[in-house]
């Protein structure tokens, strides 16, 4: 596997020896101070150039990257299009050697439109036209506190969801239940716990993407609900799973609302729970009903 100097290097040296890019930004993770090193780390690379057309008309100049194993061109899929008037274009690269890179190429005469990333290096610029960035630092990527709205919407779309999973796991529909319980309802959960590690730190920490910091700022008996939450294909674990996500949310969500003063739904918890118990204890299910 090449370093990360040779990586580094390669990346600049092509840049150096293209007269099309102008300038070389690094975001991401290896732009991060506070993120731990491995060697699973992406190089999340933005190419400054004059003219993207003319690197998607001839992809042989990825070449000197490396031998891939796979590549992905995101702005020519079709399931998730990017809209119209989108200029900039993406080439994600894993190389056999376990290395990846995601470049992006943004042109130069949109560069006042480039969104600002605190965790940005500018790596080269030749000819001075990217004002100098500020260290970086995660402050673009701490979770922010909510609002009243945000926090009661959040309770609202958990508890309205959860008879979803009950039904599916009463009709022994499995990946529909399944679906709901790991998609659906836990996107509100992983909000709640975010929104609770928030006030635990100030909302001065990342609690990084999909929770996966998560174990560093949970106590300890949370952290270990929350693994309970994840089960397996049985229908009897994921009723224990539904029920354990219910009380972790209610813990953190009540700790949220006590902080900033607002509201729990309590008859939202109440009601939804007892008809969770309900559906469990329901006699047959609809295979037997038929």
């Amino acid at each position: 596997m090449r370093s990360e100097q040779e990586m580094v290097d390669l990346i600049l040296n092509t840049a150096r020896n293209d007269d099309r890019i102008r300038a070389v930004i690094m975001n991401g993770s290896r732009a991060n101070p506070n993120a731990p090193r491995d060697i699973f780390q992406d190089y999340d690379i933005v190419y400054i150039v004059t003219n993207v057309a003319s690197f998607k008309r001839d992809r042989h100049w990825i070449d000197q990257f490396g031998e891939l194993m796979i590549m992905q061109l995101p702005d020519d899929m079709q399931l998730d299009p990017p809209p119209p008037d989108h200029e900039s274009y993406a080439y994600l690269m894993q190389f056999a050697d376990g290395n990846r890179i995601d470049l992006t190429l943004y042109p130069v005469a949109k560069l006042n439109e480039l969104g600002k990333d605190s965790l940005s290096l500018l790596l080269l610029d030749k000819d001075g036209i990217i004002e100098p960035f500020a260290p970086a630092s995660e402050s673009s990527y701490l979770p922010k506190p909510p609002t009243s709205k945000e926090y009661a919407d959040c309770c609202n779309e958990f508890w309205w969801c959860c008879p979803y999973v009950a039904k599916g796991l009463w009709r022994e529909e499995i990946t529909y239940a399944k679906y709901m319980l790991d998609q659906v309802v836990r996107e509100q959960l992983m909000q709640m716990l975010t929104w609770h590690i928030g006030v635990q730190t100030r909302f001065l920490i990342n609690p990084g993407k999909f929770g996966k910091y998560f174990k560093q700022y949970l106590e300890p008996d949370l952290w270990d609900m929350l693994l309970k939450t994840y089960a397996d294909d049985s229908i009897e674990n994921t009723w224990e799973a539904l029920f354990t996500i219910g009380k972790l949310f209610r813990i953190t969500a009540v700790r949220v609302a006590e902080h900033f003063g607002f509201d729990y739904p309590d008859a939202y918890d109440k009601n939804v729970s007892a008809h969770l118990n309900h559906v469990r204890l329901l006699p047959g299910n609809a295979k037997e009903m038929v």
